[in-house]
């Protein structure tokens, strides 16, 4: 809530499922790694854009736990892509302010990405303008998952939604207030599952690599529109 104790009509959270990027990129008769490339350019843009709308925080389904499946020559492109990103885009977040974090099952990748991360991590720590939340090898049900055995783990007992909430991966980023998906899908495929029980839900035809400034204030727009009680009406 806002400090007037009116509803705050900017999400202060936005989480965004980056989808249709294959499809994006098949339309033009090219391979889906070029729609890959496309949407890291659209991530860059709406960074600039949660920003200037005042977001706080922004979250990025890059990379789930069942992407692996997908094929291997893919997979390739995804992962050098990703090296691209921790190599040259982390100098400009910085320089805007933006801190970025990394979400999900880490241990999966090769040692030369997890260097990057970490570098990535600590390098913009301190920066305060916008938390960048990108989530990779993630999935929402893993996550419970892992939560309930760091509870068992620690003996059992009774547990609250407060104190399991600290066996999230990153606790202490707020709930998302807004969840995204791009691409005309009308699902959530395993994002943030614990975290947006109350998320108000906003679906576009739009490719990711055609999200823009645009697409993004109809989002915020639809989202002030809203009410959200909570479960209290």
């Amino acid at each position: 809530m806002a400090a007037d104790g009116k509803a705050r009509k900017t999400p202060f959270h936005v989480g965004i499922i980056m989808d249709g990027n294959g499809r994006w990129a098949l339309r033009r008769g090219m391979p889906r790694v070029f729609g890959h490339q496309a949407g890291m350019k659209a991530l860059e843009e709406t960074v600039d854009n949660a920003h200037e709308l005042g977001i706080r925080y922004l979250s990025v389904y890059a990379f789930s736990t069942e992407n692996w499946k997908r094929m291997p020559d893919e997979v390739a492109g995804l992962m050098g892509l990703f090296r691209l990103y921790l190599k040259n885009k982390i100098e400009k977040l910085h320089r805007k302010g933006a801190r970025i974090r990394f979400v999900g099952k880490l241990d999966a990748f090769n040692v030369d990405i997890l260097d990057g991360v970490r570098y990535a991590e600590e390098y913009t720590r301190e920066n305060k303008e916008i938390d960048l939340i990108v989530c990779v090898n993630y999935g929402g049900r893993q996550e419970i998952v892992d939560a309930v055995n760091s509870v068992l783990a620690e003996g059992g007992g009774p547990v609250t939604v407060e104190t399991f909430k600290g066996k999230m991966y990153a606790p202490d980023i707020p709930d998302p207030d807004l969840l995204i998906r791009t691409g005309g899908e009308l699902r959530m495929s395993n994002f943030w599952l614990w975290e947006g029980a109350y998320s108000e839900y906003y679906f576009t035809d739009a490719y990711w690599p055609d999200f823009d400034m645009a697409e993004l204030k109809r989002a915020v727009e639809s989202y002030a529109s809203r009410e959200r009680r909570y479960g209290a009406a």
